[in-house]
C-alpha cells in the first residue's frame, strides 16, 4: 500500500535505528538487525535542508553558459537530478531520465529506481574529472561570499556528496530517495 511505503520510508530515514546525529555529514547505517536494505546520507553543511540544492542550481545557471559545451552537457545531466528533476517549479537542463509520478504523499525531492542509478553514477564518473574546470567560471559568474553555496568549494562539495550517494547506491544495487527534511 502506498501509505505503508511512506511510513516505512520515513522510519528508515528518520527513525530511532541510528546512533548518530541526523545531520552529521556522510553515511549513517541502521543499528537494527536486518536493516541493511537502506542507508542515510547527510550532505555537507546542509543541516537537512534542501535549500542548498536549490541555491547550487542557481549558481549553476549563473555560470553554465561560460562552461565549455562538452563539460556543460555532462554536468547538466548529472546536476539535473540533484537540483531540478522532479521539482514542479524547475525547468531542468535535461538528464533525459523519465518523469516518475509518486504514488504516495511523501515530501520527495526525487526518487530514482535501481535500474537508473548506474546511469547517474556514470555521469558522476565523467563529471568529477571536470570539477576543477568549473572553479574559474564559478568565481567569475556565480560566487556570492557569505551566501548559500556562495563559494566554489561549497558548490563542489555538494556535487561530490551527490556523487558519493550515486556511487554507493550503484555498488549496492539500490535506488535513491531524496526527502525534504
Amino acid at each position: 500500500m502506498p501509505g505503508d511505503r511512506e511510513d516505512l520510508l520515513t522510519e528508515a530515514a528518520f527513525g530511532e535505528a541510528y546512533s548518530d546525529d541526523l545531520f552529521e555529514h556522510g553515511w549513517s547505517w541502521s543499528t537494527q538487525p536486518g536493516d541493511d536494505w537502506f542507508g542515510r546520507y547527510a550532505f555537507r553543511n546542509t543541516h537537512g535542508s534542501y535549500k542548498p540544492h536549490v541555491w547550487a542550481g542557481f549558481r549553476w545557471e549563473y555560470m553554465r553558459e561560460f562552461v565549455e559545451p562538452k563539460v556543460r552537457e555532462v554536468l547538466d545531466r548529472f546536476i539535473d537530478t540533484l537540483f531540478w528533476h522532479g521539482l514542479e517549479d524547475a525547468t531542468g537542463a535535461g538528464s533525459g531520465l523519465p518523469e516518475r509520478p509518486c504514488t504516495w504523499d511523501a515530501d520527495l525531492l526525487l526518487w530514482c529506481p535501481p535500474d537508473q542509478v548506474p546511469l547517474l553514477a556514470g555521469w558522476w564518473r565523467q563529471a568529477k574529472t571536470h570539477l576543477e574546470i568549473l572553479r574559474e567560471p564559478f568565481i567569475q559568474h556565480a560566487a556570492e561570499p557569505g551566501g548559500r553555496i556562495g563559494t566554489f568549494e561549497s558548490f563542489a562539495d555538494l556535487l561530490t556528496d551527490w556523487g558519493e550517494v550515486v556511487t554507493e547506491a550503484e555498488g549496492r544495487g539500490w535506488g535513491i530517495v531524496g526527502l525534504r527534511c
